[in-house]
C-alpha cells in the first residue's frame, strides 16, 4: 500500500480514470487516491475508513488549547498557533476536552491533490449529535471545510463540544474527507427530474412517495420536522442536559441516555418552544432515500427560516435510507437534525418546513452503499441518539 511519489504521474492516471466527469468520487477512487499518494499518513490507512464517498479522517496525537478560531489565509496554520496557543493535551493515551473550550488538532493524513480535485470536510453523524462544532482548516485557508485544487500539506481540525465534556483519543475519526470534479451539484430542475424517477420523499411507513408536486423545491429539497409521533406519549425530542460527566468517545453503546438528555415529549398541539443556546435532537416528518448514484448535504443555516441552526453533520451517503430498487417494505429513512436556536425563543410546529437538502451526484455508484451490509449504524433510525448511547 505504499503511495507514488510522482505527482505527474498521478494527474495523468487520474484524468485517464475519471474522464473529466462531475461528481464525488466514490470508495473505489479514494482508495485509488491513496494508492496513488493523493492522501497519505505516518500510519497506514484502515479498510474501515474508506466510506461509500468519503474517508475517515484520524487525530493526531497533540490537542493544541487555543484563545480563539481563526483562519490562516496569508499564513499557515502553525505560524498562527504559535501566537493562539494556550497549551498541548497529549492524546496518545487520551486527553479530555472541556466543554466550550477552543481546540486545534494536526490530522493524521496529508493531502497532495492534483488541480483537477477539490475537497469538503464535514463532521461524522455522530460527532454532530454530540453538539460538537467541528471544522477543518488548511494553510492560507480563507474558508472552513474547503480545500483548494492543487492543495499540498496538512490539514488541522477545530473542535468545540458545546454540551459536553469528551474524552478523545488519537487515532479517532470525528470528521470526514470528500473529494470531487468539476460541478457536482443538481440544480433544481434536474432535481424534479431525479425526483420523478426517483422519489427522495416518502410518507409514513415509506411505501408511498410524497407527490412531486407537493415537495418544495428551491436551491434543492426541503423537509419538515416531526412533532406527532405516532403515540401520545411519544418522545418527539432531546434535549442537552447542561451538566454531565465526561463522554469517553471510544465507547459504543455505553452510556445511559438519561445522564445527558431530557427526553421531550409530544406537546400541546404538536408544537414546541425552542430555548436559545440549547441543543435539541430532533427528526424529519418525511423519510428520505438518497438513491445510489446521488448524495445529500444538509444546510446547516437557514437564516430566513428562523434564528436556529440545523444539522452540524454535513451529508448523507448514498444508499441512506435506500432499501433496495424495489423494496416491499417501503423506503426511506428519517433524516436526524442537530438543532441549536439563537437569540430568542423559537416555536416550531409539526410538519414545519425545517431544513434543505442540496443534492449532488456521485461520479459512480460506489461498490459499498450505506447500510446494514458496511454496518451503518442510522439506516433505520427514527428519533436517534449519538452511538455511544444505550437505546432508550
Amino acid at each position: 500500500m505504499k503511495p507514488l511519489s510522482a505527482k505527474t504521474h498521478l494527474a495523468r492516471d487520474l484524468q485517464k480514470s475519471l474522464k473529466k466527469k462531475s461528481g464525488y468520487l466514490n470508495d473505489q477512487y479514494i482508495e485509488l487516491a491513496y494508492h496513488q499518494g493523493m492522501v497519505h499518513s505516518d500510519k497506514t490507512l484502515v479498510p474501515s475508513q474508506f466510506q461509500p464517498v468519503s474517508l475517515d479522517l484520524r487525530l493526531g496525537e497533540k490537542a493544541y488549547r487555543i484563545q480563539s478560531s481563526f483562519l490562516p489565509e496569508n499564513e499557515t496554520v502553525e505560524s498562527k498557533l504559535k501566537d493562539l496557543k494556550l497549551y498541548e493535551v497529549d492524546l496518545r493515551d487520551g486527553g479530555i476536552l472541556e466543554k466550550g473550550a477552543i481546540y486545534l488538532i494536526p490530522l493524521a493524513e496529508e493531502l497532495d491533490l492534483p488541480p483537477t480535485l477539490h475537497g469538503r470536510t464535514n463532521p461524522k453523524s455522530s460527532t454532530g449529535r454530540l453538539d460538537m462544532f467541528t471544522r477543518v482548516i488548511i494553510d492560507h485557508g480563507y474558508r472552513f471545510d474547503e480545500i483548494i485544487p492543487g492543495y499540498r500539506g496538512k490539514m488541522y481540525l477545530e473542535i468545540i463540544s458545546r454540551s459536553f465534556p469528551v474524552r478523545v483519543v488519537e487515532g479517532l475519526a470525528l470528521n470526514q474527507l470528500r473529494l470531487f470534479q468539476g460541478n457536482p451539484h443538481l440544480s433544481d430542475a434536474t432535481l424534479k427530474g431525479e425526483y420523478k424517477k426517483s422519489p427522495m420523499l416518502f410518507e409514513g411507513q415509506g411505501k408511498k412517495a410524497v407527490p412531486v408536486n407537493e415537495v418544495k423545491i428551491d436551491g434543492g429539497l426541503f423537509i419538515g420536522v416531526d412533532l406527532a409521533g405516532t403515540k401520545k406519549d411519544d418522545t418527539i425530542a432531546y434535549k442537552a442536559k447542561s451538566n454531565s460527566c465526561v463522554l469517553d468517545l471510544t465507547k459504543v453503546d455505553h452510556y445511559n441516555p438519561k445522564d445527558f438528555w431530557e427526553p421531550i415529549q409530544r406537546q400541546k398541539k404538536n408544537r414546541l418552544i425552542l430555548e436559545p443556546e440549547n441543543f435539541y435532537i430532533m427528526v424529519s416528518k418525511e423519510k428520505v432515500c438518497i438513491w445510489p448514484h446521488l448524495l445529500a448535504e444538509m444546510i446547516a443555516y437557514e437564516p430566513n427560516s428562523g434564528e436556529l441552526r440545523t444539522h452540524y453533520a454535513g451529508f448523507f451517503d448514498p444508499g441512506f435510507g435506500w432499501h433496495g430498487g424495489k423494496s416491499k417494505t417501503g423506503q426511506g429513512t428519517r433524516a436526524v437534525m442537530e438543532v441549536r436556536p439563537h437569540d430568542v425563543p423559537f416555536m416550531v410546529e409539526d410538519g414545519q418546513t425545517f431544513c434543505r437538502l442540496k443534492f449532488e451526484k456521485v461520479i459512480e455508484v460506489p461498490s459499498r452503499v450505506y447500510g446494514s451490509k458496511i454496518s451503518s449504524h442510522y439506516q433505520s433510525q427514527n428519533l436517534a441518539l449519538s452511538k455511544y448511547f444505550k437505546s432508550p
